[in-house]
């Protein structure tokens, strides 16, 4: 009985451990490497490299690329946030409803989520490319006629609605289980209280879908800051840079410019103001949950 007891908190421990090694080698490993190198002129190409302080890091903030780059992707990373939280209240709503095919519905939603971004990319990519010019020129929509991604004016709204169309099935599951976990005393009894629709959304679901909001906003805010494979694909970060995200930038200067010690620090930057953001967007969130 004693040997038994043991070897099942054996079992415990190891399957605790495993995941923490995993975590330590593949996560915070290549964290630490990667600020180091930060610290460094490393080309990646070559074992050997100068030790410069924080130069990178000085110059960072002069970077055009950089500046370019950090405006576009805080651009996206609001019309992320923005889109999934509002196209994800309103769809969750929807499909909270009883009506029939409603698990039809909810599986066409959520099939989105199950694509790989780069083949999205890529599919979307040949439909702004060839399929919507073609339908345009059919139906006479000058709009249309061009090319939505290689156009500078277009291009933002273009990507946007891509990854809209990707990002938004996570959370209208998320919002969904928010609104199936309120009592159904509470909503009868708002009704009873002749409480309207309006009244009922702001007053009683909006308070209990705070921690799936500040879910989704965390998700968003990552999936924003550090777009990168969807990026790629669609539009490579043309025309003329002006879809390149700081994900993007991180990776062209590592591995097209050979700056890997530079590309580090930027990414060194992107990596803590994610963390501050979200922080206060939790610290925040709580206040207000029910």
């Amino acid at each position: 009985m004693k040997k038994g007891s043991i070897f099942n908190r054996g079992w415990a421990y190891l399957f605790v451990l495993v995941p923490v090694a995993l975590q330590l080698i593949f996560f915070y490993l290549p964290m630490i490497q990667g600020f180091f190198y930060s610290l460094t002129d490393w080309t990646g190409l070559t074992p050997n490299y100068n030790f410069v302080g924080l130069k990178n890091f000085a110059t960072i903030f002069s970077d055009q690329k950089f500046i370019k780059s950090i405006g576009f992707t805080v651009l996206f990373t609001m019309g992320l946030i923005v889109g999934e939280v509002i196209l994800g209240i309103i769809i969750a709503r929807f499909l909270n409803r009883k009506m029939k095919g409603v698990g039809f519905f909810r599986t066409a939603y959520f099939f989105p989520a199950v694509l790989s971004t780069v083949t999205l990319g890529l599919i979307f990519k040949q439909i702004f490319n060839y399929g919507l010019p073609q339908l345009g020129e059919s139906l006479g929509i000058g709009f249309l006629e061009q090319n939505l991604i290689a156009n500078e004016q277009t291009v933002f709204w273009g990507v946007l609605f891509v990854a809209l169309w990707q990002g938004v099935a996570m959370p209208v599951v998320i919002f969904l289980a928010g609104l199936q976990s309120i009592p159904e005393d509470v909503l009868e009894a708002a009704s009873i209280d002749g409480a309207t629709n309006a009244q009922k959304f702001w007053n009683i679901e909006l308070p209990y879908l705070l921690p799936s909001l500040s879910m989704v906003f965390i998700m968003a805010l990552k999936g924003g800051l550090t777009a990168f494979d969807l990026i790629y694909a669609l539009t490579g970060g043309g025309p003329s840079d002006k879809t390149t995200t700081l994900g993007l930038l991180v990776y062209n200067y590592a591995f097209k410019s050979n700056q890997y010690g530079y590309a580090n620090a930027i990414a060194v930057v992107l990596f803590v103001a994610i963390a501050i953001i979200s922080i206060l967007q939790i610290r925040l969130s709580k206040r207000f949950e029910v």
